[in-house]
């Protein structure tokens, strides 16, 4: 699958994050010490791994190392790495700073993201890749994965502040999009591999699209093959599903997300959809 339209992709990424900017910003003070919609952190631990993430994101997309996870990984010496684990290193750094200082280190962070984002010429976009937690990606779905981010933590955000969610089309079609692209990835995970096997998956309303992806690394399905399993249903339904806020059997048991052909094929698929690593 070819990256995103360039331009198209630097404009949602600038939007997403001045939308989450305003989540923040209108989110009432005492919402940050509560519970979040992620089991073990408050609010204002959500803002705090997401700065941490920026500052990293900024830094591989220059081609640096990021000192934060370089400091994470001297302390593993010889144990194994894992983003969770990293995620609750940085959280418990920030956990007593003052939150102001939280929010001013996330939007800096991913200003210079943005903004080292946008010095990628046109044509190094299919091309250049860099080097992330999960390995080595193209920059796009760095991109991509920033804006992934930003909207399903938003969401966490306004669910904690008591605000109803946001509903638009280019930050939830980045979630969907995302996780289809990487359908491979999480059946692999899984130990699921899928040669020859395909996926049509059709959303509507904002967030919506139509994709055929195969289900093996590389797989790509010619335009004449008939897909095995077929997905149809509410593309914001599917983005909570990707981002593993709500399970899959949830929207399939209210009729909100719907499959054909191979059933199983695409129950398989949606219980290991995810648009993260």
């Amino acid at each position: 699958m070819t990256p995103l339209d360039r331009t198209w992709l630097l404009g949602t990424a600038r939007a997403e994050r001045e939308a989450l900017g305003r989540t923040i910003q209108y989110t009432p003070p005492e919402a940050w010490e509560r519970e979040s919609a992620s089991p073990g952190w408050r609010n204002r631990d959500i803002v705090a791994h997401l700065a941490a993430s920026e500052v990293a994101a900024a830094a591989v997309i220059a081609d640096e190392v990021p000192s934060e996870l370089e400091e994470f990984l001297k302390g593993l010496e010889e144990g194994p790495f894992t983003i969770d684990a990293f995620n609750e290193f940085a959280v418990r750094r920030r956990a007593d700073l003052p939150f102001r200082s939280v929010v001013t280190e996330w939007g800096r962070g991913a200003d210079l993201f943005l903004a080292r984002a946008a010095r990628i010429p046109p044509e190094e976009w299919a091309t250049r890749k860099v080097n992330w937690t999960v390995g080595e990606i193209g920059v796009s779905y760095l991109i991509q994965s920033r804006v992934m981010e930003w909207w399903l933590h938003g969401e966490d955000l306004l669910a904690g502040g008591g605000n109803p969610p946001r509903l638009e089309h280019p930050p939830i079609f980045c979630v969907n999009d995302l996780a289809i692209r990487t359908i491979p990835y999480a059946l692999g995970t899984a130990g699921l591999s899928l040669p020859g096997r395909s996926v049509k998956i059709e959303l509507e309303a904002v967030g919506g699209g139509t994709w055929h992806r195969g289900l093996a690394p590389r797989d790509a399905p010619p335009g004449d093959k008939t897909p095995d399993a077929l997905i149809t249903g509410r593309a914001y339904a599917f983005a909570l599903v990707a981002g593993r806020r709500v399970p899959a059997e949830y929207y399939l048991a209210e009729g909100i997300l719907q499959t054909g052909g191979d059933d199983a094929l695409a129950e398989t698929v949606l219980q290991h959809l995810r648009a993260f690593a």
